[in-house]
């Protein structure tokens, strides 16, 4: 039974202050910037990373820059937390992956009986995948498919009101894509944000058409940003940057096979912008702690990596085309145990120091 005066046993009243009227104190909140890498189905590990970050009400969030796969998780999050905050957010990432593994599940592209034994979630050994990906390499998607039909369109519309993210985004968003005739990148900020900017960041020249906006023509965004950071330094107010990584920096063993050589030139070619732009970081970084430029005149940011490169690694380059729902489901596991483990060895050092050591990791 209640005591008098609004108290309970143990101490505390009804409204949850304890005696003497001091509430609990609130968990401190760290606002921090997302830098989200594409990557196909691994995206489903940023996913992941994502459930984990929403779930925990001390990240705070102010821009997200996002490339491929990493616009549309963007997307999507934006949407959900329009609709519903932090837990809106989560479960429309879960209905639209949930969707991505739907829409495959009728695909013929499918894993064969062999890959599913080798438990690798690649497509190696299957027929329908071999004679696609060698098709693509002698007919462009304009010959191989002239009626542009993209699944992941009626995916995005049927999952996000971009109408809504348009008007009431509470984060800054920066979605990225490369000009196909002047080679630059294109950030699409929040007024613009629309399932054309989401595809056109995600387009991959030998699978799909050029997407056309205002009448230039996109093709992923990885290949000048993959993804984008400076514009969380011009544009946001936060210092830290919290890279999601899905493609692996370093490999142990020199690539033999084709295909080996193939992945290993995709994953050079789409880490490229960012180790540039982090070998500037480091370089502004050392600039300020030498004293050699005035303090103020140049920003300091502080920067994070959530990444499971042994994991990534061991991933072939054709699983990155297989969305299979049970291979979804599973990169959503190994991504909120990465951040979950990254939020217990890194929340202090948010807003204090960079966590991760610039020097050997990109440069």
């Amino acid at each position: 039974m209640a005591e008098q005066g609004g108290r309970r046993r143990g101490g505390r009243r009804r409204d949850g202050r304890r005696r003497g009227g001091a509430r609990p104190a609130a968990p401190a909140v760290k606002t921090v910037n997302l830098a989200l890498q594409g990557g196909g189905a691994h995206g489903a590990f940023c996913w992941g990373v994502l459930d984990r970050l929403l779930e925990d009400e001390r990240i705070g969030l102010d821009g997200i820059s996002a490339t491929s796969a990493g616009s549309m998780n963007a997307a999507v999050l934006a949407y959900g937390l329009v609709e519903g905050g932090r837990d809106g957010a989560r479960r429309a990432l879960a209905e639209f992956w949930r969707r991505v593994g739907e829409t495959a599940a009728a695909s013929p592209l499918q894993p064969s009986v062999w890959d599913r034994l080798q438990h690798d979630h690649s497509l190696m050994h299957s027929p329908a995948f071999l004679m696609f990906d060698l098709m693509t390499r002698v007919l462009s998607p304009y010959e191989l498919n002239p009626l542009n039909i993209n699944p992941l369109r009626r995916v995005l519309q049927e999952t996000v009101d971009f109408e809504a993210i348009r008007r009431h985004c509470p984060v800054k968003l920066f979605l990225s894509a490369t000009n196909v005739r002047t080679g630059k990148i294109r950030l699409f900020g929040n007024h613009e944000i629309t399932a054309d900017a989401v595809l056109a960041s995600a387009c991959l020249p030998f699978l799909f058409h050029t997407v056309e906006i205002d009448g230039e023509a996109y093709w992923d965004g990885g290949y000048m940003g993959n993804p984008a950071i400076f514009p969380l330094i011009y544009h946001c107010d936060a210092v830290d940057v919290v890279i999601v990584h899905i493609n692996p920096i370093e490999r142990d063993e020199v690539p033999r096979t084709a295909g080996e050589i193939l992945s290993r030139v995709n994953e050079l070619s789409f880490n490229s912008s960012l180790m540039r732009e982090m070998r500037a970081i480091a370089f502004v970084s050392r600039m300020i702690d030498d004293g050699t430029v005035r303090p103020g005149a140049m920003k300091r940011m502080l920067i994070h990596a959530i990444a499971d490169e042994p994991y990534m690694r061991s991933l072939r380059l054709t699983s990155k085309m297989n969305p299979d729902p049970r291979f979804l489901a599973h990169l959503h596991g190994v991504g909120r145990d990465c951040a979950d483990t990254w939020l217990a060895e890194t929340f202090e050092a948010l807003g204090n120091r960079t966590s991760v050591d610039l020097a050997e990791r990109y440069l």
